[in-house]
């Protein structure tokens, strides 16, 4: 990977936020600790690349011609950019190898650093203020270049995989312990969301490399061979391209996705207000506590959606149920519980993503201890999204004046909550839920 982190691209909601995330992060002008973090590795980057340039063994002749090529071609090859989570990685090593084993190791992350300024000049929708970025992402050839400039060899060959592979390990080590301390301290990415991303670019290196090395020694001695890898370059070009068309579609399916969630929503609240603005209410919460329990994005989108969408099936059941001012008799009680299994079917009629929120909305009103409905579910077998849209939907019906009593006070919910802790909810969202509304 040669590209510090911008934030599964999947065909899910998951996916094409972070999509969303990268392609913002590359477009917008750095700022506050992320331009600062940039700077600060930049500087830290060329502080490395010069004491090797000047104090490690050179190994082999430097060529002026190569080098020039080998920027050039890296220029290109930087500016073939797939979209991989919430990453870009380009086929940059076709070039890296090659130059590693025809230049001094040692010359070839200034090298590299070069290149991928060069790449990105005159590019509209990249910002000058990324230019500290751009020369960071050249820390992952350092690894590489000590590696060889320690082993010493000048002439490559196939007999030297095992170093090869050193060299690869070395890369992908520096790699890693460079763009996950970027997107930690810039973005706040956990470490491990990292390694997710990391893992498909390092593979894509992985396939990459062999070709690099196959045209490094096919080419030793002639300056121009490094230009045979343009013709991959310019296919995988198209690749890039083609999967960047596709992304777009799959954004634009995730809009309308979100777009007829909220029509929902508003067609909830147009039916009945108290049920629209107890719904909101419920999304707040639900957001806050997933956030809160440290959630991945995926489960928070999970639980903002079914919290948007818990009372959908409400639409189906009679006003004079929804509205009684009074306690409901066992038919209608028995009714109304089914407005779950009718959101699930609503849900599921529209398909895709809210499909599957139809499978949480369905258990919102099981309980912890398993006497819920509509399938008696208990403790982790009800999704965790479930578990808080229940919770913060129970604070938002306690705490709101309704037909057929006033509401209760927020000493008189806590306690409600704390006394069905372990019986009706799950006692860790309980105590993120009371944390939260800080009571």
């Amino acid at each position: 990977m040669n590209a510090v982190a911008a934030g599964d691209v999947g065909y899910d909601l998951l996916g094409t936020e972070l999509v969303e995330h990268a392609r913002e992060r590359a477009t917008k002008r750095l700022g506050g600790i992320a331009e600062r973090v940039a700077v600060a590795m930049a500087v830290a980057f060329l502080a490395a690349a010069t004491c090797m340039a000047v104090f490690l063994p050179a190994v082999r002749p430097f060529s002026v011609t190569t080098a020039v090529l080998a920027v050039l071609t890296y220029a290109l090859a930087s500016r073939v950019q797939f979209e991989v989570r919430n990453n870009f990685a380009a086929p940059t090593q076709l070039v890296l190898v090659p130059m590693l084993l025809a230049l001094p190791p040692r010359d070839v992350p200034l090298l590299i650093a070069a290149g991928y300024v060069a790449g990105q000049l005159r590019r509209p929708t990249h910002p000058r203020s990324h230019t500290p970025i751009d020369i960071a992402n050249a820390w992952y050839s350092i690894g590489p270049a000590v590696v060889l400039a320690f082993w010493g060899h000048t002439t490559p060959g196939w007999q030297h995989a095992g170093v090869y592979v050193a060299a690869f390990g070395g890369q992908i080590a520096v790699d890693f312990a460079t763009t996950a301390t970027w997107s930690r301290i810039a973005y706040r990415v956990p470490v491990l969301d990292h390694v997710s991303s990391m893992r498909e670019t390092a593979l894509f290196d992985a396939a990459l490399s062999p070709i690099g090395i196959a045209v490094a020694i096919s080419t030793v001695g002639r300056p121009w061979g490094i230009l045979l890898v343009l013709p991959m370059v310019g296919l995988l070009y198209v690749f890039a391209q083609e999967r960047q068309r596709r992304l777009d579609n799959t954004v634009e399916l995730s809009h309308a996705y979100r777009g007829t969630a909220l029509l929902l929503g508003e067609m909830i609240e147009a039916d009945d207000e108290y049920t629209g603005s107890h719904s909101r209410d419920v999304v707040e919460l639900a957001i806050a506590v997933a956030e809160r329990l440290d959630l991945t994005p995926l489960e928070r989108r999970q639980a903002e959606f079914a919290a948007l969408l818990h009372d959908v099936g409400k639409v189906k059941i009679p006003p004079e149920i929804i509205n009684k001012p009074g306690p409901l008799d066992d038919d209608e009680r028995a009714l109304m519980n089914t407005h779950t299994l009718i959101g699930e079917e609503m849900l599921g009629q529209v398909g895709g993503l809210l499909g599957n929120i139809g499978h949480v909305v369905r258990s919102c009103h099981e309980r912890w201890d398993g006497a819920g409905y509509p399938d008696g579910l208990a403790g982790e077998d009800i999704p965790i999204a479930a578990r808080i849209v229940c919770a913060c939907d129970a604070w938002s019906a306690m705490t709101t004046d309704r037909s057929y009593r006033a509401r209760l006070t927020d000493e008189e919910a806590t306690l409600e909550l704390r006394a069905c802790s372990g019986t009706h909810f799950d006692p860790r969202i309980v105590d993120a839920l009371l944390a939260v509304l800080s009571v």
